[in-house]
């Protein structure tokens, strides 16, 4: 009896002795749903040896706001001479790179109530920020939308630019059992993709994983989220992290199956855990290893460019006809064209495009002149084109990405050209969201994370469009007709046949990529005001297209309700379009999720996650902004619509169904 009390004990004990090393627990993705108070999202508890300690915190630079000692510290109460001291700047005023992680010592690192925090102070510059694009985007998820929320007098719902909010900023104190094996500070270090456990442990001396694991509460089975803090126990004073150029990559994206409303879960677990979980195309992780060569030089030339920058029928689909430019007389790609492309593409007979497609048969025509062709037993797209089409076969050739349509080869007879293209196995996101047709494929609607999951393929794809390829190149073109679907629903941009490239010209006016044309070409309802206005060409009608696409995928709505032919009345005319509609959503204060579910596609039967759904509203609004001045970088909503992404995948529809409190929108 007395043996069986004792080991009870030494039972008891040891469990009590391994919690008491679990400094606190981890935030997994708590913090983007403002509407729920979730206890890991308010702070760290102090829990710790000390009520106050010197602590440190890494921020992630971002242009050109936030990438100096001197404005970091500002932005983050901390002292620029320690700032720069640490991480070796050259000074105070020293431009650090983008992405770059600094390491920011904070000296106050304090208990406010029961949590581990240090303030600073954050005055409200624009009128979309709320409490959940400051915590998240500003300040990287270094604070929550929670914490800021109860920590403020002002009211979600009546942020105004000029207000000095608090920022609580997540620090920690080492507990005693953490003091007696060595740690001498926690740093709260920001994940981000491709972070690992064991990465982690590399980018600081002497720590271990199972200590990283300890200090948060965690198993090496246990999946950890972009854009969250996480705790680093460090037993020295940490010095400058150098991020390595090729870290372990992330995991294949997964995949979002098609499946029936109401289908199976997403499945994971395994050693799939120990790595970041988000849904980022696999073009993002290529140049993340491969392509840092080319952003360097690219960043060189952006920056100048910057200055002046503005800011299917059921059964089978692929790209569609394209747009031969009014008055031409090239009947086929120039000779200079062929040159280029024999280098990269397959040169094929006619013969064969002719075998491959039935003789271009009624049967394997897809829309226009497109046809389903096989090749070797491989499904492509044949589409016969007229007009010199060597613009679009060279920025093709040269593309490398997983969200863009890839071109295998061509063939010129009679004075046409015919391009082969892979083949989209499911169709145009048009078909999926307006088509009536009947068809089974029709049957099943695209669920939240789906939809989520499109709209990051687009922005991927614009992203690496227009700023990872040199010079840049601006689609022109976008719209859902244009995004077709593989098999795996994933995104696929096409038909780049009115795009234009953005040369950085070196002239005294430095225009960069600003462009002028008389020739206005689009589709109603995708077309920023400043092209058809005035004809100008920037890289933000990119983004205001991506806005409306963004809108459809929410709604199901199309981008305008009716033509601009014979319309006298433009306040009608211009309410008719999603992008008005899309403002609307988000204006104002009242019945904020009234009109968020009127506005929604009603085929989703209210399974998503409102908090998320408004985030990607506000969003979207952004994108289609008036001003192009107003709109984001498309890097800023391929930023944005990852974190919405990572978070989705983590949802689950029963979340929604508990939630009958009002929406809070994190602002």
């Amino acid at each position: 009896m007395l043996w069986t009390l004792w080991s009870c004990f030494t039972v008891f004990f040891s469990i009590s002795i391994h919690g008491s090393q679990a400094q606190q627990t981890y935030v997994e993705n708590r913090q983007l749903d403002c509407n729920k108070n979730y206890t890991t999202a308010s702070g760290y508890t102090c829990n710790g040896a000390a009520a106050s300690c010197l602590s440190y915190l890494t921020f992630r630079s971002q242009p050109p706001l936030y990438n100096t000692p001197s404005s970091i510290a500002a932005l983050l109460n901390s002292n620029p001479n320690n700032i720069t001291a640490l991480n070796n700047f050259s000074s105070n005023s020293a431009t650090i790179p983008a992405d770059t992680v600094v390491v920011v010592p904070i000296s106050n690192c304090s208990c406010s109530g029961e949590w581990y925090q240090h303030n600073a102070n954050y005055v409200l510059k624009g009128t979309n920020e709320t409490y959940f694009s400051v915590a998240n985007n500003t300040y990287g998820g270094l604070t929550t939308c929670q914490a800021m929320i109860s920590q403020n007098p002002y009211n979600f719902r009546n942020l105004s630019v000029g207000d000095d909010v608090t920022v609580p900023l997540r620090c920690a104190c080492p507990t005693a059992s953490q003091r007696a094996a060595g740690v001498r500070y926690l740093v709260t270090y920001l994940i981000t993709w491709g972070d690992s456990y064991d990465y982690m442990s590399t980018l600081f001396d002497g720590v271990s994983v199972q200590s990283i694991l300890d200090a948060n509460e965690l198993t090496a089975s246990d999946i950890i989220f972009p854009f969250t803090p996480i705790l680093i126990p460090v037993t020295t004073t940490p010095t400058r992290i150098t991020v390595s150029v090729t870290p372990p990559p992330p995991p294949a994206p997964p995949v979002i199956p098609v499946s029936p409303p109401g289908g199976g879960g997403d499945g994971g677990g395994g050693s799939s855990g120990k790595w970041i979980f988000v849904g980022v195309g696999i073009g993002v992780g290529l140049l993340l290893i491969v392509s840092v060569s080319g952003v360097v030089v690219w960043c060189v030339r952006k920056r100048r460019i910057q200055r002046h920058r503005y800011g299917l029928p059921p059964g089978k689909h692929s790209p569609e006809t394209g747009i031969i430019p009014p008055g031409s007389n090239s009947w086929s790609i120039s000779a200079e064209g062929v040159r280029i492309a024999v280098g990269a593409l397959t040169i094929y007979k006619f013969e064969e495009l002719q075998k491959a497609t039935g003789d271009f048969s009624e049967d394997n025509r897809v829309k226009g002149s497109v046809y389903q062709g096989v090749f070797g037993g491989d499904s492509a797209a044949v589409k016969i084109m007229k007009g010199d089409v060597s613009g679009e076969i060279n920025i093709l050739k040269q593309i490398n990405h997983s969200n863009i349509i890839r071109l295998s080869g061509f063939c010129l007879h009679q004075g046409n050209t015919y391009l082969v293209y892979e083949f989209a196995d499911n169709y145009s996101l048009s078909d999926w969201l307006h088509s009536t047709s009947k068809g089974a494929k029709y049957d099943t609607v695209l669920e939240w994370k789906q939809r989520v999951q499109i709209a990051h393929d687009i922005a991927d794809a614009l992203n690496y469009l227009h700023n990872f390829i040199t010079p840049p190149y601006i689609h022109k073109n976008l719209k859902s007709s244009n995004v077709l679907l593989d098999a795996q629903m994933r995104a696929k941009i096409t038909n780049f046949g009115l795009g234009r490239s953005v040369e950085d010209n070196d002239n005294e006016n430095e225009d960069g990529g600003l462009q002028l044309t008389r020739h206005v070409v689009g589709t109603y309802g995708y077309m920023p005001p400043e092209y058809i206005e005035n004809g100008l060409i920037t890289p933000k009608m990119d983004v205001f297209a991506l806005g409306v696409l963004i809108s459809e995928l929410l709604s199901g709505k199309e981008a305008a309700t009716r033509s601009p032919e014979g319309e006298k009345d433009a306040a009608e005319l211009r309410n008719s379009q999603l992008s008005e509609m899309i403002k609307e959503v988000v204006r104002g204060e009242d019945n904020v999720r009234e009109k968020l579910g009127g506005f929604m596609d009603s085929r989703l039967r209210g399974e998503y996650p409102v908090e998320l759904a408004y985030s990607m509203a506000e969003i979207a609004s952004r994108c289609v902004a008036a001003d192009l001045n107003d709109r984001p970088s498309v890097a800023e909503v391929f930023m944005a619509l990852s974190k919405i992404l990572s978070s989705s995948l983590d949802w689950d529809p029963s979340d929604e169904l508990e939630d009958s409190r009002s929406l809070s929108l994190g602002r």
